[in-house]
């Protein structure tokens, strides 16, 4: 059975991740299965897009589609409730507050908050936590969402400014510390949840709904460049590589059939 951590760079454009000057990117894409044109899903906002990440269904069927939570009409499990009643252990470490609504009530044994705009470099600051967590504690799963590139890139000064892409360069530092730390005891996933023009986000432009995704691990070939993935597809990926079952109701498919 394999252990998984998935990684959500906020906002994270595919041109921006190739333009941000990080040459961890291209060892990224050598040694991942990836695509560089998934597609997330509208609305292009944060926690509609999480929430179809984690439940693997659209905001037309889970009933989120603005960043304010509402109990979904008919509930069904995500990610975390799938994998806890299996028996698996739960960790999150996240940079927006409303993030935590991805999970049910008692789905997680351990979790981490440090707001984006409360410090620097708090993408850095969760990513050390959830290594040192990982170190001590080992969970199964492991959810790292980075905000920074979509609060203090994007939205202050505009997708594919300096300061964006410096955003996006500090994430990869810290993707490249899990994997180095990490990659050989761990499936490593990353992606993002939509991408941004101007200063905003949620239209269906191609900037915003376009996103990359990298699958690092056993169940992956490297330099793979995957067709047709969506952000509906992650779970059942995750599900697949830790061997539990999907829930009846996701739409996705995993990738490692593809």
């Amino acid at each position: 059975m394999e252990k998984v951590i998935l990684i959500s760079i906020d906002g994270m454009r595919p041109d921006g991740l190739l333009q941000c000057g990080n040459p961890f990117v291209e060892k990224m894409m050598k040694k991942a299965s990836y695509s560089l044109d998934a597609q997330t899903v509208s609305p292009s906002v944060t926690l509609p897009c999480h929430m179809s990440m984690f439940h693997s269904v659209t905001p037309q069927r889970h009933g989120i589609t603005t960043n304010i939570y509402i109990p979904l009409a008919r509930p069904l499990n995500g990610l975390f409730e799938q994998l806890k009643l299996m028996g698996k252990v739960n960790a999150m470490f996240y940079g927006w507050e409303q993030i935590r609504d991805v999970s049910r009530p008692d789905s997680l044994r351990f979790a981490e908050f440090y707001h984006a705009r409360m410090a620097d470099r708090t993408d850095t600051t969760l990513t050390d936590s959830a290594l040192r967590c990982i170190e001590n504690n080992k969970p199964d799963f492991v959810f790292l969402y980075l905000a920074e590139t979509d609060e203090k890139g994007g939205h202050d000064y505009g997708w594919m400014t300096p300061q964006y892409l410096d955003c996006i360069n500090v994430a990869i530092d810290n993707v490249k510390k899990v994997y180095e730390a990490v990659g050989d005891e761990y499936t490593i996933i990353v992606t993002a949840d939509h991408g941004g023009h101007d200063r905003s986000h949620g239209t269906e432009m191609p900037e915003d709904m376009t996103i990359p995704v990298f699958f690092f691990g056993k169940r992956f070939e490297e330099g793979k460049v995957l067709d047709d993935v969506s952000i509906l597809d992650i779970t059942p990926t995750i599900t697949d590589v830790m061997d539990v079952p999907p829930a009846r109701e996701w739409e996705g498919k995993s990738v490692c059939n593809k």
